[in-house]
């Protein structure tokens, strides 16, 4: 969503540090394509111009200072940065749980803005975390409302206390209220209710939702808002903001193609925070709002942080010392393995999005290769493995010719794909014994040789040889010496 912003944000700063001495005109033409890349980023007028005149005023306050500095328009990227930062909401905020449960969490937004989807994620996500929460069927006014909630709520395997058949007929408010109640009385300590929206702002959107507001005295009113709609967003959180009132904000949709303006534009409008944010159908696609991590991204810095969030949520500890313990001990890495690691990466989600989080992924070139990033890949490599016995993939080296046909006929591939995965396989398998002992695979930089982040330390002078330097040691000792002490002088001098 932010990648047309990255990328005009980028520009900026390559211009900027390609001046060398930074002036005070470079700091102005530098601010003005700030001004512009936040306006074709569909951010409200009011914020561009307060965060641009912000930037601004710092960058000229420290301009003597920056003088000094050998990385100046480093300096200056920081300011960008905490104040991209501050106009995100600074700092993240979590949901404030009750002293006497249940802990009450109201949905409020437009019709179509998700709000039934993100109640079964956030139940999901709350069960994940220990808690018992209840799903409270409220929307009584979309058609079949009531049943994806209940659909939902199977899938987050949470339960969803629904008295009323919804499409028009009951009343949100009784609905509500008796909600709550039954949590209580079935020790749940924490409620989600869904309400109805409206395709626009009216009073009878307003005046139900004030109502079910007043009658259950939620923790937390939560703003659920469709970050695609753009400008239309601040105004309708303003509306909602005046009519009903809210604590926090969730964005929904972020992974479409919108320009992603409302998530820069919400916060500081309303003054409230953006606590989540849905990435989207599936209700794995969830995260918690970091502004911080947010500001990483839109700078081009990817977000490490949510990467291996993820990664330790999905790897499971024992599964992740066994390797380490296998690396450590001089065991061959099998497609058993490869197979283990690849499934639990699935569970992290899309491949796409996952490899953009690096740092760069909104570049030319990166950009490109994602883009270009088949997903379905892993599914064929998968079929491939399983479609292996056990002792083939323990040693693939037995796989000839009738085992490799049998293999391509049971996945459903073609016998080149089987071949191009072992031969791949067999050259990483290759490459970690050399990590293993201390040496350096092609293609990767020499920085690596003192370890790789996951597994255990090279061992220092680990004895691996280039194979031509193993080559000429072989030939040295093979090689007779000359009896002639002035040609044996000769040849030792080569």
């Amino acid at each position: 969503m932010f990648e047309s912003l990255s990328g005009k944000f980028a520009t900026a700063f390559s211009a900027l540090r390609n001046r060398g001495r930074i002036a005070p005109g470079d700091i102005d033409e530098m601010a003005a394509e700030i001004r512009q890349a936040l306006l074709d980023g569909d951010v409200s007028l009011a914020v561009a111009e307060h965060f641009v005149s912000t930037v601004s005023a710092r960058a000229h306050e420290a301009l003597p200072t920056l003088r000094q500095s050998t990385n100046p328009s480093q300096a200056i990227f920081e300011i960008v940065n905490e104040e991209l930062i501050s106009i995100l909401g600074g700092q993240a905020r979590r949901v404030r749980f009750s002293k006497n449960p249940p802990t009450i969490i109201m949905l409020a937004g437009l019709q179509g803005s998700g709000k039934t989807t993100l109640a079964g994620k956030l139940s999901k996500y709350f069960a994940s975390q220990g808690n018992t929460p209840l799903l409270v069927a409220a929307d009584l006014q979309r058609p079949n409302a009531v049943t994806q909630l209940q659909v939902v709520g199977e899938q987050a395997g949470v339960p969803v206390f629904a008295p009323e058949p919804g499409n028009g007929v009951g009343d949100p408010v009784a609905v509500a209220k008796a909600g709550v109640e039954f949590a209580r009385s079935k020790l749940h300590n924490l409620v989600i209710v869904d309400t109805a929206g409206r395709l626009g702002v009216d009073e009878a959107l307003m005046k139900e939702a004030s109502n079910i507001r007043a009658a259950i005295s939620p923790d937390e009113v939560i703003f659920v808002v469709d970050a695609m709609i753009g400008q239309d967003a601040v105004r309708t959180a303003q509306a909602f903001l005046n009519g009903v009132g809210f604590d926090a904000v969730a964005l929904t949709k972020l992974d479409g193609d919108a320009r992603g303006g409302a998530a820069l534009s919400i916060a500081h409008v309303t003054q409230r925070p953006i606590m989540f944010a849905s990435t989207g159908e599936k209700l794995a696609d969830f995260d918690l709002f970091y502004p911080d991590r947010m500001a990483s991204r839109i700078l081009g810095m990817g977000d490490i942080a949510s990467l291996a969030e993820q990664a330790k949520a999905a790897f499971d500890t024992g599964s992740a010392e066994k390797f380490e313990k296998k690396f450590a001990e001089g065991e061959d890495f099998t497609l058993e393995d490869f197979l283990e690691q690849m499934q639990a990466m699935k569970k992290m989600g899309s491949m796409s999005k996952l490899l953009g989080m690096l740092p760069g992924a909104n570049s030319g070139a990166m950009k490109k290769q994602l883009e270009s990033f088949d997903e379905s890949e892993m599914v064929r490599t998968q079929a491939i493995i399983q479609s292996m016995t056990p002792s083939e993939r323990t040693n693939p080296k037995i796989l000839n010719g009738s085992r490799r046909a049998r293999i391509a006929l049971g996945s459903g591939r073609s016998v080149k794909e089987v071949n191009t995965l072992v031969d791949r396989f067999s050259a990483a398998q290759k490459a970690m014994k050399q990590l293993r002992n201390g040496g350096i695979p092609a293609g990767l930089p020499a920085g690596l040789s003192g370890g790789i982040p996951g597994m255990p330390p090279m061992p220092r002078g680990g004895g691996f040889k280039h194979p031509l330097q193993q080559g000429n040691q072989k030939n040295q000792k093979k090689k007779s010496r000359s009896g002639n002490p002035a040609k044996r002088a000769a040849e030792e001098g080569r």
